[in-house]
Parts: C-alpha cells; structure tokens; sequence
C-alpha cells in the first residue's frame, strides 16, 4: 500500500479561531522583552514539563521534581522510568539540534528520534527501523481498540507521509504538525515508542516551522491533563481496524482538539513570559531579536563559561567542524564573538562586549 497520503478535513469555524489565536500568542510572546536568564528559565521549565507529561501519557510514574533530578543527574537509570525520562531527554536534545542544522523531516531523523526513545537513556544509539511484525492496541481488559497496518505496508505509509509533508509547506505549520501525530499514531510503525516518537515528530515540525514560541511552550501538557478526550480524538474512524476505515476517515475533530491545545499552551506561555518579562530590567528584547536560533543557543552556553571552542560549539549545536569553523568566522565578522586566543588547533572565543549585557 503505497499510494499518496490524502488526508480528509474540513477548516471549521473552530479551528479558524484557534489558528488566530495562536498566531496572536506567537507575536505577542516575539515582542515581549525577556532576558537570556529568564528566556533560560522559561526554556528549562517547558522541556522538563515536556519530557514528564509526554512520558506520563505512556505510565510513566515519575513526578515532575523527579525527572529534574533524574535529568541533572549523570548516573545510569535505575529503573524503566528513570530510562524513559533520560531518553526522552535525549530525544529532545537531538531534536534541537536538527532544528538547528536545518533538517528536514526524514526517516532518518525520525528513527533517530525513535531510537533515543528507547534507548534507556543512551545517546549511542542507531535509527531504528520499522517494525517487522503485527501489533495491536489493547484496552485493561485485553480487547482489541486499534489494530495497525500490516508491517509490509509500514515502509510505503511512511514514505507518503514524508512525502505529503515536503508537499503541503504551504499549509498551516500547526495544521500540518497535527496531521503528521494523526498518521503517524495511525501507522504506528513501532511495537513500542509510538506515541512519544509522535509527539516529537510534532514538537519538530513546529518548531523548524517557527512555533517554537521561543521553546518555552509545553504542548503534552494539554494531552496528559486528559487522556480520554486526546485518545478519543485520534481514535477516528469506523473499526479498530486500519483496512476498515481508518485510513480514510475526517479528522477534522482531532485538528479541532489539536489547534485548541495548541492555542491554550501559547496563551499560558505568554502570560507566563508576560509575568516574568515585567520582573526583569533591562529591556533586551531588541538586542536578542539580532540573535538567530543557534547564536542564542551559544548565548546560553556563555553563562557558565567567559571562553567557547568550535568543538564546543560543534557538541552544542551538532555541527561538523569545516560547519563551525565557517560559522564561527561569520559571527566574529558581524560582531557576536571575538577571538580570545587565535591558535588554529584549539582557537577560543569570547562573546562580544555588546552582547555581554544580556548575560
């Protein structure tokens, strides 16, 4: 089963509302005056509010405080959870760093993704392919509430998931986030690890799209809250079967009851960064709006070090050195660092005295 992925929706009233209104929360938070620190903090915050809801949706039974510390921790994970929680860490990681570098969404970025998932937390770990075999979606009780494509269909479906995306850039980044969760749950191209590779596929979609919000949003927040109405809205169509409807059924409410979360998360955040912009002085706003994504990556890593190399910019942002080299040559050129030690083995820079106010 390889032919194209055509999904079938409707733009209704409601989802109309909830697009403006992110959009509306998505401008108002760029024109808020935050500073690195705050920024930082907001940041820390929305990734560990993230790596918990995403992973409680999947039992994890780990409490917010406890995946900061599990997180902050360099030791081996003790348990399944702790090995969820570093994973899914890891995963989000990774997933910055492709925004980063500009990556397209690809199966070798989503089984990457997959693979940091499950890898109990270890970041040596190599894409994972499809799965080989049936699976199915069982209730407590034991019955049958989704049985996925055959396996044999696994590669093609995904294929023209891919494809649809590089086809449809012209739709709304969060309407087509919300399609590619939905047909990605749909296939459900893993025996384990779907929905929280679904959630980052989503995570990435958005925030290569330019709804990162700054990455200080959490949008698993408004799935773990209610589980029944997130399972109830993806759960389309007239069987449990993929081959009896599914694959062509209106997903119209389930964009209905993304676009809303979406919407509720980016009005939380602003008024979060509203009430925390109002605490801080200066205003700084318009000197990190000079800043593009990788530039305040860099920014952040200044706070705990007055030096960086390429190599650590390299690590940071997942770069090759020939990439950082020349990346580094422009910033000194336009003034963001300055060269602190110019040998060519091990050359240093320092953030430039313009931009150490924001620090």
């Amino acid at each position: 089963m390889r032919g194209k992925f055509s999904p079938l929706f409707s733009i209704t009233p409601a989802i109309a509302k909830a697009l403006m209104r992110i959009e509306a929360a998505r401008e108002a938070l760029n024109d808020l005056p935050i500073t690195v620190t705050v920024l930082a903090r907001l940041r820390e915050t929305a990734r560990y509010s993230s790596i918990h809801y995403s992973t409680q949706i999947e039992g994890n039974r780990l409490t917010q405080e406890e995946v900061v510390d599990v997180v902050s921790n360099n030791v081996a994970p003790r348990s399944r959870d702790e090995g969820e929680v570093k994973g899914y860490f890891l995963a989000l990681e990774m997933l910055e760093q492709y925004v980063a570098q500009g990556k397209e969404v690809a199966e070798q970025v989503i089984q990457k993704l997959h693979a940091l998932v499950m890898g109990n937390g270890r970041a040596d770990v190599r894409p994972t392919s499809y799965r080989t075999g049936q699976n199915v979606i069982r209730d407590g009780t034991g019955n049958i509430v989704y049985m996925p494509p055959g396996y044999a269909d696994v590669p093609g479906l995904m294929d023209a998931l891919i494809a649809w995306v590089y086809e449809n850039s012209d739709l709304p980044c969060p309407l087509m986030a919300a399609i590619a969760h939905y047909q990605f749950a749909t296939i459900h191209p893993y025996y384990d690890g779907n929905g929280r590779t679904a959630r980052l596929l989503t995570t990435f979609i958005l925030h290569r799209g330019g709804y990162d919000l700054k990455g200080v949003y959490c949008l698993e927040e408004y799935y773990a809250k209610n589980l029944i109405a997130y399972y109830h809205a993806i759960s389309v169509g007239p069987s449990h079967n993929y081959y009896e409807g599914r694959a062509e059924a209106d997903i119209t409410g389930w964009l209905e009851y993304f676009c809303e979360g979406m919407a509720q998360a980016c009005e939380k955040v602003k008024q979060q960064a509203l009430a925390a912009a109002n605490r801080e002085e200066p205003d700084q706003s318009l000197l990190l709006r000079k800043l593009d994504p990788k530039q305040r990556r860099v920014l952040e890593f200044f706070k705990n070090s007055d030096e960086i190399t390429g190599q650590d910019i390299a690590r940071l942002l997942g770069f090759k050195p020939r990439t950082v080299s020349a990346l580094c040559s422009l910033w000194v050129e336009k003034g963001f660092l300055v060269i602190s030690d110019p040998s060519r083995k091990a050359r240093k820079y320092e953030l430039a005295p313009a931009f150490r106010i924001l620090l």
